[in-house]
This record gives structure tokens, sequence and C-alpha cells, in this order.
């Protein structure tokens, strides 16, 4: 751990002390505003009430994002195949 800084990170009226390389620091810093702004997003428009209950929103609406962003992955990887393989028959064709 000897390359790491220690940062401490708010996130929900609390404090999380976490290790982490220097380069990744403002990224972190970064994600932090983000959660806590869907947040208070999530209490302004919903009356919430229980941060525990609004960290679980932000959990379930950043892991959605994910899943259809790996989705999207897939399917840009299976048309880049089918792609590459159609340019290879080509390719061959030629040679």
């Amino acid at each position: 751990m000897a390359d790491k800084i220690r940062v401490k990170i708010a996130i929900a009226e609390r404090i999380i002390p976490l290790y982490v390389f220097p380069e990744e620091e403002e990224g972190l810093r970064k994600i932090a505003q983000k959660i806590e702004s869907l947040i208070k997003e999530f209490e302004k428009n919903y009356a919430v009430e229980d941060k525990r209950l609004a960290l679980a929103m932000c959990t379930l609406q950043y892991a959605t994002q994910l899943e259809k962003n790996n989705k999207s992955s897939d399917l840009e990887k299976d048309d880049l195949k089918d792609r590459l393989s159609a340019l290879n028959t080509l390719i061959n064709q030629v040679i």
C-alpha cells in the first residue's frame, strides 16, 4: 500500500476513509459528488428521508446504467466481429 494515499470521501453524511492510488483520487471524488447529487435529487423528487433508501436507489440506477452499457458493448462487439469476418472474406477473395 506504499503507493496509495489515504482519502476521506463524504457520501450520505458519512465519511468513508479509503486508500487509493493518487491518479484515482480525482475520479473518486467526482463519482462521490455525482452520488451526492443523485441522493439529493431522490430526496427532493421522491420525498426520501432515509439515506439508506436513497443510496439503494442510487445503486439500482447505476447498476441499470452499467447493465445497459454492457449490453450495448456486447452488441457493438458482435457487429465488429461480423464486419471483420466480412472484411476477411473479401481479403481472401482478392488473394
